[in-house]
């Protein structure tokens, strides 16, 4: 390898974290058109010609794993609509090295596709549903298609998913009247609702006062159950966790605004156009596909995706901080 990628671990950056998780987003489209998620007149997406090939996300993703990483997530816009995501999942199943692939979809094509992605491969599951009202669900998606997201969770169980886990963002006055009835839905089935605070990205006319931060969720929760417990964290883990004796699945929270996890941050991103982001609230990328187009070999791709790592900063900006900030959409960032 080249001299200064000699390391043991080469995705290390000057503060020492080790990069073992890489989501990639293998589309920019989605059937669903979330308010805080895209803006409201839409994104312009990126030409075809200019996004990634399944090849060179396997590509790639193996170069990653060689370097280290253990955990490779695919995300979206929605990865469900891009025709070839189960022979995508396959072929990185096949990666020498890498442990877990896993999906964040928003469930609509789910149940229709799960059993050949679960043939596949693919080990873990992350749903998004934001509301258990459908009127709700279509003024926030700007679409239907909530009993479908409910067929596909009870897909997931059905196959054996454990647990099946459930992204919720928060957000006042829409359904943080809602997070009881979410942390019911763990009583009986094996699903980890995970309570995400909301967060600032470009178009979504992020409003703090929309933000409902992991403290007031956690006391509203404990005032219907006391004996709430909370879980032992997990190595590099995003979420707190927590149980409700007895009840068959768990609740944790994703505290990106109110009680950033930087300091533990192992994850790097690489965009459907093949952009690798060291930070999902930074606007600093640099074009892998460029790179990999040109004709360069694993060292110099090696010591490009090295580069990016070291200049990661130590955290983001902070809340108020990132709502000024030029970022992406979310929808172009994958999550």
């Amino acid at each position: 390898m080249h001299g200064q990628m000699s390391n043991k671990f080469p995705l290390t950056d000057t503060f020492g974290r080790k990069h073992t998780y890489l989501r990639v987003s293998i589309t920019e489209k989605c059937n669903l058109r979330c308010r805080y998620c895209m803006p409201t007149e839409g994104v312009q997406l990126t030409p075809k010609a200019s996004l990634l090939t399944s090849h060179e996300i396997v590509t790639l993703a193996r170069l990653f794993v060689k370097a280290g990483v253990t955990k490779v997530r695919l995300t979206g816009g929605e990865p469900l609509i891009r025709p070839d995501v189960t022979s995508i999942v396959e072929n990185l199943c096949k990666l020498e090295g890498l442990g877990t692939v896993a999906m964040t979809t928003n469930g609509i094509n789910l149940a229709r596709m799960l059993p050949s992605l679960k043939h596949a491969g693919l080990g873990h599951l992350n749903v998004s549903l934001d509301t258990l009202v459908p009127q709700k669900f279509e003024f926030v998606s700007r679409r239907k298609g909530w009993h479908k997201v409910m067929e596909g969770i009870e897909k997931a169980i059905d196959l054996g998913y454990k647990p099946v886990k459930v992204n919720c963002v928060v957000m006042r006055g829409f359904n943080e009247d809602e997070i009881l009835n979410f942390v019911s839905m763990t009583s009986e089935r094996p699903l980890d609702v995970r309570f995400i605070e909301y967060m600032p990205f470009d178009g979504n006319r992020w409003d703090f006062k929309k933000m409902v931060s992991y403290q007031e969720m956690l006391d509203s929760i404990k005032r219907k159950w006391p004996n709430l417990t909370r879980l032992p964290d997990e190595e590099k883990g995003t979420s707190k966790a927590y149980k409700i004796p007895g009840f068959v699945g768990q609740i944790a929270f994703i505290t990106s605004m109110s009680q950033h996890f930087c300091n533990s941050c192992n994850r790097l991103r690489l965009t459907a156009d093949g952009n690798l982001k060291a930070c999902l609230f930074g606007s600093s990328e640099v074009s892998l596909r460029d790179a990999l187009r040109s004709g360069a070999n694993e060292e110099d791709l090696l010591v490009v995706i090295d580069a990016a790592v070291k200049k990661k900063k130590k955290q983001h900006a902070g809340m108020f901080n990132i709502s000024k900030l030029k970022n992406r959409p979310m929808i172009l960032i994958g999550g």
